[in-house]
């Protein structure tokens, strides 16, 4: 039996993944998380075999909830399901530890061989998924700028871009401002931009901003 987790703040995309899984006999909704918080207690207490991660959680992001959980709990397979592209969002997750990335339209075959796969430890990659990471090696086309990013860039990278502070984000991250300084600076070189004003405007253009 496959125990699953689902967390999503979206209680009719909660009951249509318990409908999914209640057609396959070896599936388990064994506990549902509405917010950042509950998902990593959910974690915490050991409860589910894999883990379905939304990426817009209230009071906590869900990059925010997979990197901690990560830290935490580095065996536990999650999966992430959003609604936004692949293109946006998949390479960083995947560096952050994410076992794979589908989008919410994806059609329920994919989704229950994707929760298969992910069960026995490996990482899932879609078709799409896997383009993306294929361009990577194929050094004429253009690679997305925040995809080079490592992920605690990519986590400062995202609250710099919602406006929030050098010291909030040291304070939420438990990290010290130098540390925080320096990611910014890292953040800037990488991508070749001069102020959080030019993170914000990149941020809205490649629709990262939830």
């Amino acid at each position: 039996m496959i125990r699953i987790a689902v967390c999503d703040d979206h209680q009719i995309v909660r009951a249509g993944f318990r409908q999914i899984f209640s057609e396959v006999s070896d599936f388990q909704v064994v506990a549902e998380a509405t917010t950042g918080r509950e998902a990593l207690e959910i974690a915490r207490k050991e409860a589910c075999d894999v883990m379905l991660l939304d990426i817009s959680m209230p009071d906590q992001s869900g990059i925010d909830t997979l990197r901690t959980i990560k830290q935490g709990q580095p065996n536990l397979p999650i999966l992430i399901l959003s609604g936004y592209p692949a293109q946006q969002y998949a390479v960083n997750l995947l560096k952050m530890g994410a076992n794979g990335y589908l989008n919410k339209e994806c059609d329920a075959d994919e989704l229950i061989k994707a929760i298969r796969t992910v069960s026995t430890g490996r990482r899932y990659v879609s078709a799409d998924v896997g383009e993306i990471l294929a361009q990577g090696f194929d050094h004429d086309a253009e690679t997305a700028l925040h995809t080079e990013l490592s992920d605690r860039e990519f986590q400062v990278f995202l609250r710099l871009a919602k406006g929030e502070s050098v010291s909030d984000i040291a304070i939420t991250l438990s990290l010290s401002v130098k540390t925080i300084s320096t990611y910014r600076t890292r953040v800037m070189e990488k991508m070749n931009l001069q102020s959080n004003c030019d993170l914000t405007y990149y941020a809205m253009k490649n629709n990262l901003l939830e």
